[in-house]
């Protein structure tokens, strides 16, 4: 068998060559994507990461598709950052359930430095355990980053969301420039770059080349790109603007289009199917694994909105014949994945 050579990622795509490439045939696009993640990627293997929120609502941000902002009317009530024990227990709950990858969010514009310790502590021990870190929560300094990055936080997500053109049809408190400011002081610090956005937010294709654009022209890919459908919540502002409009989900077929693209101008990142995962049909799902995303969020709550449950993930992985990923371990991590047991005698210790 005739191995496929190695892609030599770019970053001097135009917006031309990204339209060219979305108004390929569906089949022959997917087909090159394909192509493209094999070369760089194992096939028929996806990551399962877990996300959990660590600080919920209360976010000053006006984020018009989040219901943790203070400007919706979601229903949902700002609580306090959790404790990092409790972080820790979810955590080994998370890798008992296969997750390789632990994602935290808290809902805040930027972090204080009085909660830098225990987010600290949180980085420090889920790596313990054998598994990938990732924060979000929000704008960063370059001291909170390089604070992170000796931590050993391995990626940092800071979503773009959409084309810059569109930016501040969706978020009015703060520029695409910052979203750009923190993601620089991210990869200055070391740390590995998560950022992606969201479709289906009623936007035009030529926003949704100008959100690929974007990313894929920085110094440097991020290595992990997100890709999320706008799950629409009452009380938003675009999930009223767009509640029982035909903009309210965005097609199928476009949407793995959106994936496929992603995937060939950035062939080395990890590329996750992430938000919408609910209400898309396992086929749907099928060809964005076809069309090289290669990482999934899995149990039963993103943050705040709904996710498709570990049986039902690992059912679709079965049919299809897709295998979770692994990473390999230190032995102290082995170890140090058996929490809730590490977990108790952490407790029992305090």
């Amino acid at each position: 068998m005739t191995e496929t050579p190695a892609i030599t990622p770019r970053t001097d795509w135009t917006r031309e060559e990204i339209a060219g490439l979305f108004d390929l045939p569906f089949t022959e696009l997917v087909f090159r994507a394909a192509e493209v993640h094999r070369a760089s990627h194992p096939h028929n293997e996806v990551q399962l990461s877990t996300l959990l929120s660590i600080k919920t609502g209360g976010c000053v941000e006006d984020c018009g598709y989040c219901s943790q902002s203070v400007s919706a009317n979601s229903g949902v009530k700002a609580t306090k950052l959790m404790e990092v024990q409790q972080v820790l227990q979810r955590a080994a709950q998370a890798a008992d359930q296969g997750s390789t990858r632990f994602c935290m969010g808290a809902a805040w514009r930027n972090p204080k430095d009085r909660d830098m310790p225990a987010i600290i502590e949180m980085v420090k021990g889920v790596r313990a355990m054998g598994m990938e870190t990732c924060m979000t929560l929000g704008m960063l300094t370059p001291d909170q980053a390089d604070m992170l990055s000796e931590a050993g936080l391995d990626y940092y997500n800071h979503n773009i969301d959409t084309s810059p053109e569109r930016y501040d049809q969706v978020i009015t408190t703060r520029t695409m420039d910052d979203r750009l400011d923190t993601l620089s002081n991210v990869r200055m610090a070391g740390i590995n770059v998560c950022s992606g956005g969201i479709v289906g937010m009623g936007e035009t294709r030529a926003d949704r080349v100008g959100f690929i654009h974007t990313l894929a022209t920085l110094p440097d890919h991020p290595q992990s790109v997100p890709v999320n459908a706008l799950v629409p919540v009452k009380g938003t502002v675009l999930g009223d603007m767009l509640a029982d409009t035909p903009l309210a989900k965005i097609d199928d077929v476009e949407f793995v289009r959106t994936v496929a693209v992603a995937r060939i101008t950035m062939p080395l990142s990890m590329v996750r199917l992430s938000a919408g995962r609910e209400s898309m049909s396992e086929m749907t799902q099928a060809m964005c694994f076809m069309a090289g995303a290669n990482s999934i969020f899995t149990g039963d709550k993103l943050l705040t909105a709904p996710n498709s449950g570990d049986d039902n993930d690992a059912a679709m992985f079965a049919r299809l014949g897709i295998k979770p990923m692994a990473i390999e371990l230190t032995p102290a991590q082995v170890e140090a994945q058996r929490m809730p047991k590490g977990c108790a005698k952490l407790e029992a210790a305090e």
